[in-house]
C-alpha cells in the first residue's frame, strides 16, 4: 500500500469510527466509488428499506409501458391487511399507481407496496421473485428478499452495500424518485364505501427538513432491524448515497447519514467528459462501405478523494488505422484513454455505430464503374 492510498485508509477509517451504526457505507452515485464503508457485507434484516427496491420495480414497469401512473388500482383485501406502517387502504379501494408510489415514497407504507406488487405480478409472491431477479442482476450477492415491504423474516436478508446497489441503481436511472422522496407532507383522498376522506402523509425521512443536500431517499425501522437509513444528497455536481443499517436510534441513524455525507462532499470532485472529442471516420478494408462512423459507448465519470486538479485530465484517441470487414453495429474497436499526472484513471469503449458487410464482386465492379464514369 502506497503512502497516499495509506492516508486515504486512515482518513476513512477516522469517519467510520464517528458512526456509531455498526454498518454503513458511502457510495458516489455516478461511478459508483464506495468512498468508506463499515461492515458493509453483513446479512442484516433491511425493514422498510426493502422498498427501494420496490419503487425500482414500479417506476421500471412504467418505463417499459407495462403500467401508467394513471392507472387506478383496485386494492384487494390482502392487500388492505397489512399491518405495520400503513396509510389504512380499505378492501377494494382504488388508487392510482402515482399515488400508491407517494403512499411508499412518502409514508412507508406497506399496503401500498402489496397492492402494487399485486397489480404487476398478479400476487405479491412473483413480485418478490421479479425483486430477487433484479437483485441479481445488480450484483446484490447477499440479497434475499420474501417480502415487498421489509416485514421481518429469518430469510428476508440484505447488506449495506446491497442497499447501494440498488439505490444507486434507481438514482442513476429513474431521477423521477426524486419528486417522490422529497415530498414532505401532502394529502390523498380515500374514496371507499364509507365515503371520501383525505388522509395526511408526512415523509419519514426527517433528512428532507433537516439537510440542506438531502434529495431522498427511504428510511426503514423494526425491532429486529434496528433503525436504518440510505440517505441521498447532490451538491454541485456530486451525489452521494449514504447507508446506515442497524442504528441504535432514529436521530443517531440521520446524524450519522449527515456525518458520512459531509464527509463525502468534502473530500470528492467528480470529473465528466462532458466536451468529448470529435471522433473520426474509421477506414475499412474490404467492405461495402469504404469508412465507418464511431460512437461512445458510454458516458465516462470519475471520482477524486486527493485533491487532484480534475481540469488535468488528458484524454487519448486508440484506434487502429483501418478495419476489416464484416464489423458488426456496436463492435468495439477502441477506446478513449482518460489518465491523470501520466496514469491511466478509465477507458470508454469505442463503438461502431453501424455494421459493415464484406464486399462482394458485383460490390467491386459497381465500385470500379463509379471511377471510370467519374
Amino acid at each position: 500500500m502506497d503512502a497516499e492510498t495509506e492516508q486515504e485508509a486512515r482518513e476513512a477509517n477516522q469517519v467510520a469510527a464517528e458512526v456509531s451504526a455498526p454498518h454503513a457505507i458511502l457510495i458516489e452515485v455516478s461511478t459508483g466509488t464506495v468512498l468508506m464503508e463499515k461492515a458493509a457485507d453483513e446479512q442484516l434484516h433491511p425493514a422498510s428499506v426493502t422498498k427501494i427496491m420496490t419503487m425500482l420495480l414500479i417506476l421500471e414497469a412504467v418505463e417499459a409501458g407495462k403500467i401508467s401512473l394513471d392507472d387506478v388500482v383496485t386494492v384487494s383485501e390482502n392487500a388492505a391487511g397489512m399491518g405495520g406502517s400503513q396509510v389504512y387502504l380499505e378492501p377494494f379501494e382504488q388508487q392510482t399507481v402515482e399515488t400508491l408510489l407517494k403512499c411508499i415514497a412518502v409514508a412507508s407504507a406497506n399496503d401500498a407496496c402489496v397492492a402494487m406488487a399485486e397489480y404487476i405480478c398478479g400476487s405479491e409472491g412473483d413480485f418478490v421473485k421479479q425483486m430477487n431477479t433484479r437483485a441479481a442482476e445488480l450484483g446484490m450477492t447477499n440479497t434475499h428478499f420474501v417480502n415487498s415491504c421489509g416485514l421481518d423474516d429469518d430469510a428476508h436478508l440484505t447488506t449495506a452495500r446491497d442497499v447501494a446497489l440498488m439505490s444507486r441503481e434507481i438514482l442513476l436511472n429513474h431521477p423521477e424518485i426524486h419528486d417522490y422522496c422529497t415530498i414532505w407532507m401532502e394529502n390523498i383522498t380515500h374514496t371507499t364505501a364509507k365515503g371520501s376522506f383525505e388522509f395526511g402523509l408526512t415523509n419519514t425521512n426527517k433528512l428532507i427538513r433537516q439537510y440542506e443536500y438531502a434529495t431522498g431517499l427511504k428510511t426503514g425501522y423494526t425491532s429486529v432491524a434496528g433503525f436504518c437509513v440510505s440517505a441521498s444528497a447532490k451538491k454541485d455536481n456530486i451525489e452521494l448515497v449514504a447507508v446506515i443499517m442497524g442504528g441504535a436510534d432514529s436521530a443517531s441513524r440521520f446524524q450519522d447519514a449527515i456525518t458520512l455525507l459531509n464527509s463525502g462532499f468534502a473530500c470528492c470532485s467528480l470529473y465528466q467528459d462532458t466536451d468529448r472529442l470529435a471522433l473520426p471516420d474509421l477506414p475499412v478494408k474490404g467492405g461495402v462501405e469504404e469508412s465507418l462512423k464511431l460512437s461512445y459507448a458510454e458516458e465516462f465519470s470519475y471520482v477524486s478523494t486527493d485533491g487532484s486538479v480534475l481540469s488535468e485530465v488528458d484524454r487519448t484517441l486508440e484506434l487502429p488505422e483501418e478495419v476489416e470487414a464484416p464489423v458488426e453495429a456496436g463492435e468495439q474497436l477502441g477506446r478513449v484513454v482518460y489518465a491523470l499526472d501520466g496514469k491511466e484513471i478509465g477507458s470508454t469503449a469505442l463503438l461502431a455505430a453501424a455494421g459493415v458487410e464484406k464486399a462482394g464482386f458485383p460490390d467491386y465492379f459497381f465500385r470500379a464503374g463509379k471511377i471510370w464514369l467519374l
